[in-house]
């Protein structure tokens, strides 16, 4: 039985034991109509509680069995009204209430409370800053975890929503994926929602369904939860600029609208109370202290647990992989991010070429597993249009060539547990990569190599 079940259920039985009090004046001023009136409104309620148990908990549940009994007591006092036989009202009273009190013994220790929790991922290459957490969910017996992938839209320069897209066949063949359109959150009510996109209508690359913004999500939960779909680099709580650096990380929709936010690490945690308190109002130190937790990221997790041993490598990587003696070539992980570009244009086209000249003229000792992010084409197309075609070129021209790996699925953790080393912009995956114990390396735009 589901919480807000069980508080229904409570409520019917407080009320019962409320009305009990008026079957026992009426029956002493010997107004027995009135008695019989609420005495059939006594077996009404039964009977609907018996229904909402039997569909929760199964047909014959043994609460239903007191209930049973509760309805025979009831019906007996019934009964004597009807003949307008005298009675006593207190006994009437005490019986009615021994019934009841073993109906609501039954419900408080044998109908256990399930809790139905939901993940609302939208892109399958971020499902990893959840996946630990849905794992807890699933493996617990009194809980109920849907994965729900959400659609969402690529925006065109002037904010307005492009096409849409659905990632929920890109998962995991372990998890189970519900559609969007099959759960109904206002009659389910989910305990709890979490969610890794904090930015609602905020962002300018890309957005989720609007009935997936954070701000309208909390009507359908007690319980919004937000993890950060990425993981920024270390830094001091006193630290000033540093943490004026983060500011755009912290005061967003998800954060300000999550019941909880879980970020990677207790200092993390100070430098999002520190600047909360700083950009926001209303807001005591003791709320974000409470809302925000320390108590690491899913992503490193994800990391952790991913073992090259295990990995499905497609057999065209093979091919890219493997030395004509058969052993491995060292594997190189180039990412490309979306800052570097924006704050770059076509410097970082002109490094992107130069760095695949090199890796080319060695392709022979090693490998570059190329993974730029997943939505660095959206990006492009709606923030740098003027830079499309040459970026579609190059990408083209990579991938025509063979040389490398051009990686654009859903795995990220398969290219950290790969490589044997970071080269790229700086992102997220930098502090993945080091917690995986993989050297890293960040390139510098004015740096030809």
């Amino acid at each position: 039985m589901r919480k807000a079940q069980r508080k229904q259920a409570d409520e019917i039985i407080r009320l019962l034991s409320h009305v009990h009090e008026g079957i026992k004046n009426a029956i002493a001023a010997g107004q027995y109509d009135k008695a019989m009136e609420l005495l059939a409104q006594c077996q009404e309620s039964a009977i609907e509680l018996g229904q909402a148990i039997e569909e929760t908990e199964g047909e014959g549940f043994v609460t239903v069995s007191f209930l049973e009994n509760y309805c025979e007591a009831v019906y007996q006092v019934y009964a004597l009204a009807n003949q307008k036989q005298s009675m006593s009202a207190n006994r009437i009273y005490k019986n009615l209430k021994k019934a009841l009190i073993q109906v609501e013994n039954s419900v408080k220790n044998d109908i256990k409370i399930r809790t139905e929790a939901v993940f609302l991922p939208y892109k399958a290459s971020m499902w990893d800053s959840l996946e630990s957490v849905w794992k807890a969910a699933d493996e617990d017996p009194d809980c109920d975890a849907y994965v729900i992938p959400i659609p969402y839209y690529d925006r065109n320069p002037d904010g307005s929503f492009r096409e849409e897209h659905y990632e929920g066949d890109l998962y995991p063949d372990y998890v189970p994926v519900t559609r969007y359109d099959e759960y109904d959150f206002e009659e389910r009510r989910p305990d709890m929602i979490f969610i890794h996109n904090p930015y609602d209508n905020n962002n300018y690359v890309t957005s989720v369904h609007p009935f997936f913004y954070s701000e309208n999500l909390k009507k359908y939960t007690d319980k919004l939860v937000y993890i950060p779909y990425f993981i920024l680099q270390e830094i001091e709580p006193d630290n000033k600029a540093a943490t004026e650096g983060v500011v755009s990380y912290c005061v967003v929709p998800g954060v300000l609208n999550a019941d909880k936010v879980i970020v990677q690490s207790e200092k993390m945690r100070q430098v999002y109370i520190n600047v909360l308190m700083e950009h926001t109002e209303g807001g005591t130190r003791k709320y974000w202290e409470e809302k925000i937790l320390g108590l690491g990221s899913p992503k490193v997790d994800k990391v952790l647990s991913t073992e090259k041993n295990d990995l499905n490598i497609p057999e065209e990587w093979l091919k890219i992989l493997e030395k004509t003696d058969g052993s491995w070539k060292k594997i190189i992980f180039y990412n490309t991010g979306i800052t570097g570009l924006l704050k770059n244009d076509e410097k970082m086209l002109r490094k992107m070429k130069d760095v695949f000249r090199v890796f080319k003229e060695n392709q022979d000792e090693v490998a570059l597993l190329w993974r730029p992010h997943p939505l660095i084409k959206a990006t492009i197309e709606s923030m740098r249009p003027q830079l499309w075609e040459e970026y579609r070129k190059i990408v083209e021209e990579y991938r025509r060539e063979g040389w490398g790996i051009y990686d654009d699925s859903a795995d990220m953790d398969r290219a950290i547990a790969l490589c044997d080393g970071y080269y790229g912009d700086h992102s997220s995956l930098v502090r993945l990569c080091q917690e995986a114990g993989k050297p890293v390396m960040i390139q510098n735009m004015e740096v030809l190599l």
